[in-house]
């Protein structure tokens, strides 16, 4: 979630149309576990630690609301345009001492946007639950035969496995 520190920015973000609150609530309801929220154009604040801690405050009682956990989040205080604090630390803002953010993987640290973005946990994938591949296509290829595509949500798909599709219930075998 990127969030303009600018002056008026980002109260016309966080109000009650503003975009800032739409794209929290929009990823929430889309199932985004996740969140980073980088703090974007500190340098039109003079990189403001009163500022920063004030977004802070406000942005983390709001996506407490939508569902997010504000302590498995990591707040990050960049300039995009310059480049500070996206893959090197910048020395613009000698108050910051780094985000932290406890998941039930355990607690994770850094300071720059790149380390948040690599502390992202990957999701689990239930390989260990029956086969589900919900079908977005059926193709009918000459010489090969019947391709159905599709997802897979759960299980696992191997070459010679007997597969059934409901609700049709036509039994086939997994070729590749």
């Amino acid at each position: 979630l990127i969030i303009a520190a600018g002056t008026g920015e980002f109260e016309a973000g966080i109000s009650k149309d503003g975009q800032t609150r739409e794209h929290a609530l929009l990823a929430y309801t889309l199932g985004v576990k996740q969140l980073i929220v980088a703090i974007n154009k500190m340098d039109t604040t003079k990189w403001s630690e009163a500022r920063y801690q004030e977004i802070i405050k406000e942005t983390s009682n709001f996506i407490k609301k939508v569902g997010y956990n504000p302590k498995a989040v990591a707040f990050v205080p960049i300039s995009g345009f310059h480049g500070d604090n996206m893959l090197a630390a910048s020395t613009n803002c000698p108050w910051y001492k780094g985000w932290e953010k406890e998941t039930k993987a355990g607690k994770s640290t850094g300071k720059t946007l790149l380390e948040a973005i690599d502390a992202i946990e990957p999701p689990k994938r239930p390989t260990d639950k029956p086969l589900r591949l919900p079908l977005q296509d059926v193709y009918k290829i000459g010489g090969i035969g019947t391709v159905p595509v599709g997802r897979i949500e759960t299980g696992i798909l191997k070459p010679g496995m007997v597969v059934t599709f409901a609700p049709s219930n036509v039994t086939t075998e997994v070729k590749s």
